[in-house]
């Protein structure tokens, strides 16, 4: 059974940085597509970031781009998510997302249908 587990949430102030971590456990893998995404209050799940651990090749939301850096520890079977410069409108529910497939680098890695794991998610607030 897939499980994610996502770590790393809190509260910062703009312009600070935090770091998000999603192990995953029970399926090895190395093709997969995984995601980052978000959602805010009264908002819809919205896609921030993907990489395709096979290639190690990555895709980006236009709001994060330049701020947010996704990668993996292949070894520790986990992706991250570097967020600097963090913004107010950045405040959200972070969920990773797997998927066993290739990643086609595009919006449609940015889309919430096309991934089948979930994590339960972790808050990130950021404040003016």
């Amino acid at each position: 059974q897939v499980q994610l587990v996502e770590s790393g949430g809190g509260s910062v102030q703009a312009g600070g940085s935090l770091r998000l971590s999603c192990a995953a456990s029970g399926a090895s893998s190395s093709r997969k597509c995984m995601g980052w995404f978000r959602q805010a209050p009264g908002k819809e799940r919205e896609g921030v970031a993907s990489i395709y651990t096979s290639l190690d090749s990555t895709y980006y939301a236009d709001s994060v781009k330049g701020r947010f850096t996704i990668s993996q520890d292949y070894a520790k079977n986990t992706v991250s998510l570097q967020m600097n410069s963090l913004k107010p409108e950045d405040t959200a529910m972070y969920y990773c997302a797997a998927d066993w497939r290739a990643c086609y680098s595009s919006d449609y890695d940015l889309r919430p249908e096309k991934y089948a794991y979930w994590g339960q998610g972790t808050q990130v607030t950021v404040s003016s």
